[in-house]
């Protein structure tokens, strides 16, 4: 986020948005370094892969906070959104169950069921649910009427948020058993719980502790029982401090067998206290170290993978990413595949960091091509095209991707208004990626009304 903001500054913009993905987007930080010149632009170095000429994907994203005033406590609104979603031309939907609260969306011994989210309706407020039905198998039921794919999601390394002035929820907070999963941040003042650093949003795990790992497969394994396409997993990263976590004990034990070594001054020896990026150029240490991140999250997908085709073996599993790969590793994810080299083209990676690709375990990949209005079509980062056109070679046809926009936060959308630009973002999406493409979020469509856009967008790809 840019710095300069002041406090008034931040809730006069905060005011304006009614829903959101999550409260510090973490497209935005990628975005500033750009504009600055710190990242160059990204273009494409070898010719795009062929994209498949059908069975591609139309599918829209349904947040579970920004849509829980509709579809909470009513039934009866997801069947009609559900067939206004056919009737546009979307093959399918992404239904977020779990959200950074915590709180299940669906039938688990293992969490609670969600009874609430923070949320902008009539400003900060909590969304209450009162309502019994199976949210999930709504969604599906609804599904199965119109013909539609019912993905669901989840927001995965997250236990818990500080929502300000709400108050703060979640197992982290709650449950004293499980406190000690808390990532734990390098700050100035040396390493604390993320429970007790004073910023408001999501608390994440940490990836590399292996009982909170065990706890998100045995919820991943409950969801893959339902009767539904896929799984899609958000938020299967680091915590939004990026480069700051995880410095718990655990990950250092970790981090010195990886290496085959002890850290003699932890956490100097990677990170000074409060460092937010790497050094130029990259250590030798702070390489390894973001291989090691990247081997975490790895290891989690592969074990997640195995666990829900146990249970089902046609089930689609994925994740949604971010598409900026060339500042993606502050998250501690390696979303490409094996075979991509990454240490050919970016200075930051370990020869061995490109072992750590996990496309291959997964069946669908979701891209958030989160360009602004003025940069829809491109060859570069920060293009929505052009952040598509980069995923085909990364991904090496392990995995079909799907690439799209957020058509309510991202630059110049703010305020709507945007209906004649949606062909446009369809035609670039769709045809850069090799699966189809996807909307953040249905709330934005709704608000704005964006149907006859993307229908009409749509429509031109089926003549």
């Amino acid at each position: 986020m840019r710095k300069i903001y002041n406090v008034l500054a931040v809730l006069a913009v905060i005011l304006l948005v009614s829903c959101e993905k999550e409260r510090n987007y973490p497209w935005n930080d990628a975005w500033d370094k750009y504009q600055h010149g710190e990242v160059a632009p990204e273009t494409p170095d070898e010719p795009a892969a062929p994209v498949l000429p059908d069975g591609k994907e139309r599918l829209v994203w349904i947040d579970a906070a920004a849509n829980f005033k509709d579809y909470a406590n009513s039934q009866e609104n997801i069947n009609k959104d559900m067939a206004k979603i056919k009737e546009t031309g979307f093959t399918g939907v992404i239904v977020d169950v779990r959200p950074t609260n915590t709180g299940l969306l669906f039938k688990s011994d293992l969490e609670a069921p969600l009874t609430k989210v923070d949320a902008w309706v009539n400003g900060y407020n909590w969304v209450e649910r009162t309502a019994t039905f199976d949210y999930l198998q709504a969604f599906i039921d609804a599904g199965k009427k119109e013909g539609l794919a019912v993905y669901a999601a989840i927001n995965t390394m997250v236990g818990g948020c500080d929502c300000g002035s709400l108050g703060k929820v979640g197992f982290l907070y709650e449950d004293e058993s499980k406190k000690s999963w808390a990532s734990m941040v390098n700050t100035e003042s040396g390493i604390k719980s993320c429970l007790e650093h004073t910023k408001t949003g999501a608390k994440f795990v940490n990836p590399a502790n292996d009982d909170a790992v065990n706890y998100i497969i045995g919820i991943l394994e409950d969801l893959a029982s339902y009767d539904i396409t896929g799984i899609i997993l958000d938020r299967c990263r680091y915590d939004d401090h990026s480069l700051q976590s995880d410095f718990s004990d655990v990950s250092r034990a970790k981090f010195e067998e990886f290496i085959g070594e002890k850290v003699a001054n932890w956490p100097n020896d990677v990170f000074a206290p409060g460092a937010s990026s790497l050094s130029t150029p990259a250590t030798p240490m702070q390489k390894k170290w973001l291989a090691f991140r990247a081997k975490m999250i790895h290891d989690f997908m592969e074990k997640a993978s195995a666990k829900v085709h146990a249970v089902r073996s046609d089930i689609r599993f994925g994740a949604y990413v971010g598409a900026w790969y060339s500042s993606y590793y502050e998250s501690g994810v390696n979303w490409a595949s094996p075979k991509y080299n990454t240490a050919a083209k970016y200075n930051w990676a370990s020869d061995d960091y490109k072992n750590y690709g996990y496309a291959d375990h997964c069946d669908i990949m979701i891209i958030g091509a989160y360009a602004g209005t003025n940069n829809v079509y491109g060859n570069g980062e920060w293009s929505m095209q052009g952040f598509c056109k980069l995923a085909q070679p990364l991904f090496a046809g392990d995995v079909n991707f799907i690439g799209g926009p957020d058509v309510g936060n991202s630059t110049g959308f703010g305020n709507g208004g945007q209906n004649d630009l949606m062909p446009d973002i369809v035609d670039a999406c769709y045809n850069a990626s090799t699966g189809g493409m996807f909307f953040f979020d249905l709330c934005h469509i709704k608000m704005y009304d964006y149907w006859s856009g993307i229908k009409k967008g749509f429509d031109a790809l089926d003549k």
